[in-house]
This record gives structure tokens, sequence and C-alpha cells, in this order.
């Protein structure tokens, strides 16, 4: 797996914002910025994601939109989602799944986010920054009051993995889904690792908890 550049922070306050500014400055299509800790990350909504240090796996990708997915760049968001439940069951036979828009769960419990931010020069899109954020070694989840149940890869398997494999995992996956972000094979994928598929779901309006069962 190579990426054409990467920044590592052992802390910084949101790792979109540092990609952000990165790709303001010219970065790359798949540059990454990886953070240890982040002091002021955030999720959907601008709810605050708190990663201590050695908890959590927190990243962002600059992606250079290409003419053939301009159409398809809604699609982040489940890419990400899509990526992360891939590695987990590659990598640690974890059933995950995606409680839409922007979760990924484990035993119905919130395991992981993503959040998509796209630049723009007037109508074109110039970056997508896709962020996303797993705990790894920490059941509490990024969120200052928690508003769905958390918990961690290494309540899945009982012994904490490898950060960088966990990271290595979800960017394969990335790379192998990205050709295909327009495709119905994707979309039958993401469709599947729904979780609360054929279900009835409450959704509560004004707190962006999202569903829950009915």
């Amino acid at each position: 797996l190579h990426l054409p550049a990467v920044r590592f922070y052992q802390a910084t306050g949101s790792t979109n914002d540092e990609a952000i500014t990165w790709a303001e400055h010219g970065a790359p299509d798949w540059a990454l910025v990886v953070a240890d800790e982040q002091t002021a990350g955030r999720g959907r909504t601008g709810r605050r994601w708190i990663t201590p240090p050695g908890s959590a796996l927190a990243f962002s990708l600059i992606l250079r939109p290409r003419p053939a997915e301009l159409p398809y760049l809604a699609r982040a968001t489940a890419l990400g989602a899509l990526a992360v439940c891939q590695a987990l069951f590659t990598e640690y036979g974890l059933d995950a799944q995606v409680k839409w828009p922007n979760d990924v769960l484990v035993s119905r419990r919130k395991l992981a986010g993503v959040l998509a931010e796209t630049q723009w020069n007037g109508a074109q899109p110039t970056a997508l920054v896709l962020g996303i954020g797993i705990n790894v070694a920490t059941a509490f989840l990024g969120t200052e009051v928690l508003n769905y149940p958390a918990t961690c890869v290494a309540a899945g398997l009982g012994s904490v993995p490898d950060r960088l494999e966990l990271l290595h995992a979800v960017l394969k996956a990335m790379i192998d889904w990205r050709p295909r972000l327009g495709s119905p094979s994707f979309m039958s994928a993401w469709e599947n690792a729904l979780a609360y598929r054929n279900q009835w779901v409450l959704l509560a309006p004004g707190d962006g908890s999202g569903a829950m069962i009915e």
C-alpha cells in the first residue's frame, strides 16, 4: 500500500481541519493525515469527537474528485463506512454494520464515525476530505453527551489490535471500492451492510441521534 504523502500528529485539534488546510495548499490525491490524539475533533452536525491518546484511530484522507466521480460525491460517507466494515470483518472477523448515514456499529453499538467535507471552487469540487474515527481501545464514544451505546474494537476481540494494521486494512478497502463508487455492486454492498434493514425504526427529529428500533 503506497500513499503519495502522509502527515502524522502526536496531537492536533482535528485531522479534518489539518487535511482541509493541506488541501488548500496543494495536497495530492490520497494524501493522509493521522493523529494519535484529537483535542477538537468533530462529528456530524458539529458534535465533538473525543480522541484520547492511544485510544482510537483518527485520520482524514484527501481525495481529489475525478470527472467520473463527480455525480457520486454524495456517496463518499458510504465509501468510508463500507471500508471500515469490510476492514473489521476481513482482519478481525467482526460483523460490522452501517448505521445510516455515517456511523459503524458492532453488536448494535457505535464503534466508528465518518465525516465527509468538500471544498469548492465556485460550483466545482476541488477536494473531498474524508475523516474517520474508530474506537480501538476505549469503549466510550466521541461525543460529549453520549446519544448512542458505544463500543470499541478491543471489546469485540478481547485484545487491543494494532492501529496501523487497522488503518492499512481500511485504506486498502477504500482503494478497492473507490473505482466502483458509481457501480451497482457498490450500492449493493452498502445496502447489505445497513443496520436495521427491513426493520421498523423511529427517527427522532432534532437530536441527530439517527435511527432507533421501534
